[in-house]
């Protein structure tokens, strides 16, 4: 043991000299790449009218909601009442099983939030233009 560390102590000791010779200056042009931040919500597609696609619509990122509130919701956006109070409770599981969505259980009342998932979408700079393109001649058109 004590020759293993004294083996990796010897690599600190010695001075390594480090000279630069020239620069390397890249014959081909990289394409300048371009990134766009987005949410994952954004893409998820629940089908309508469906418990996950109500639980999906009334919770927010911003502030924890209790299932009261969440109901309430649900039925002045939708104007849907569950018979059984306790039918959201397993899409509500799933989803914070999935990542999607998160619990806090303080005060004896559980609570949910969404979770702000943000990827990023790296594209290429002729790609992008090719984008910004389509969608100036969507403008025009209309």
């Amino acid at each position: 043991m004590v020759k293993i560390l004294e083996w990796i102590a010897s690599f600190f000791k010695k001075e390594q000299k480090i000279e630069v010779v020239g620069e390397i200056k890249p014959t081909v042009s990289e394409p300048k790449k371009s990134f766009q931040i987005r949410s994952l919500w954004d893409f998820l597609q629940f089908n309508e009218h469906t418990q996950a696609y109500h639980l999906a619509s009334v919770i927010r990122f911003d502030e924890w909601t209790t299932m009261d509130e969440i109901r309430r919701r649900i039925f002045d956006l939708f104007q849907v009442d569950y018979e059984n109070e306790r039918s959201l409770y397993p899409y509500l599981k799933t989803m914070v099983d999935i990542g999607l969505v998160e619990t806090n259980n303080i005060g004896g009342k559980r609570k949910w939030r969404k979770k702000d998932l943000l990827i990023k979408i790296e594209k290429e700079e002729k790609e992008a233009e090719k984008e910004k393109e389509a969608v100036l001649e969507a403008k025009a058109e209309n």
